[in-house]
């Protein structure tokens, strides 16, 4: 063991790090006898003994606190995660694992992905159909226990994500677009939709036209995410193939957009805009053509694992203008009061007009560069954050 120390402590010499040992208490032979400086054991209780002792490291009950001991020890002596930060910020992953109380006392502030831990959607009986989210037993338990440290800062409170878990919600928040100030040519808006209970309404395709929403359309469920049938979808080209479809009910018929195949996904951290492009599904002519052959029946798909993507070689780009997505964007941020979230946009063949199609929470960012996206996404929560405790900055 000690030639091992001698050995680690050689290779890592002069890089200003500060060596782990990690051991289970089961293999003591495993600890060194003497220590090299920078170099720090960390004992696994594995057995549970409460008489285990180890003056000269760190004892841990569970493997799961290793990374809690990590940033305690980079607050300690003033250094950062292996990916730093300008802003001075350690990042922490938060574990079920582990007493949640213990370890929200050692943070700032809590960033959630709570549509991942949402346990069912309740739908209320009130006139404007609103729903009532239930989370998952654990994220009550985050919940409870940030509701009893009061210098806990939350970026987006739970409550906030509540219009993004609704795609109603989501197309009504977005017609407050048509009052947009901008300096654009171009417009931007949502889609056209229709909110719809029972596809058998006999009265549903004088309905469409009143929405002005014509074939083939795009039918989502309400419902956005948490659940299993939030994302089964349907393209419908003709009015009688509503009866039956299987579509979770309620839904809303989205206007299918001709975009020449093309999306931009935005992602929004605080008050700055990042977007990549995309392929996308076909104009609504390709469609039509590739399901002739199957006597234009329903094209049902699940957006999470495939989409009728136009696999041809992506055309010319239409030019986005920046500045129209950009006001949109401070928009939804002001409405939503939410600080990281993403949408979608297509460009309206002919119009030019810029349509959101699609709005969600805490987006993976996977097509920004880390080298833009860390910066952007700490100044983002660093600003909510001494924007909620009344600091300037």
């Amino acid at each position: 063991m000690d030639d091992t120390v001698n050995a680690v402590s050689l290779a890592w010499k002069n890089k200003g790090a500060t060596i782990l040992h990690v051991v289970s208490n089961c293999n003591e032979r495993l600890i060194p006898k003497s220590i090299n400086s920078g170099w720090i054991n960390v004992v696994v209780n594995v057995d549970g003994d409460s008489a285990s002792k180890n003056p000269s490291g760190i004892l841990i009950e569970k493997l799961e606190e290793l990374p809690l001991t990590i940033c305690e020890l980079n607050r300690k002596r003033g250094a950062f995660p292996l990916n730093p930060t300008e802003n001075g910020l350690i990042f922490m992953p938060l574990t079920f694992d582990l007493p949640m109380l213990y370890q929200l006392k050692k943070v700032d502030i809590v960033i959630h992905k709570a549509t991942d831990e949402i346990s069912s959607i309740e739908r209320s009986n009130s006139c404007d159909g609103s729903s009532n989210i239930i989370y998952t037993t654990r994220m009550q338990e985050l919940q409870r226990y940030i509701g009893d440290l009061p210098d806990c800062c939350v970026i987006d409170p739970f409550d906030n994500i509540f219009p993004v878990v609704d795609r109603l919600k989501i197309q009504e928040i977005l017609l407050g677009l048509a009052n947009l100030k901008t300096e654009s040519q171009h417009k931007i808006r949502g889609a056209y939709f229709l909110k719809v209970d029972n596809f058998e309404d006999v009265q549903l395709e004088q309905r469409l036209h009143e929405a002005k929403l014509s074939l083939p359309s795009i039918v989502k469920p309400q419902v956005a995410c948490g659940v299993a049938e939030a994302h089964s979808m349907a393209i419908v080209f003709k009015a009688s193939d509503f009866v039956g479809l299987s579509v979770p009910l309620p839904a809303v018929v989205q206007e299918y957009v001709d975009h020449s195949s093309t999306l931009f996904k935005m992602y929004v951290l605080g008050e700055k805009v990042f977007y990549a492009v995309k392929n996308s599904t076909p104009n609504a002519d390709i469609l039509k053509n590739s399901s002739e052959k199957n006597g234009f029946k329903p094209l049902l798909f699940d957006s999470l694992k495939s989409l009728p993507i136009d696999g041809s070689k992506m055309k010319e780009q239409p030019e986005l203008d920046i500045q129209l997505v950009t006001d949109a964007a401070t928009y939804l941020r002001r409405v939503l009061d939410l600080t990281i979230f993403g949408f979608d946009v297509v460009l309206q063949e002919g119009t030019r007009d810029h349509v959101i199609v699609d709005v969600n929470y805490l987006p993976s960012f996977k097509e920004v560069p880390n080298e833009i996206a860390i910066p952007a996404f700490w100044d983002a929560i660093r600003m909510k954050f001494h924007t909620r405790k009344g600091v300037l900055v």
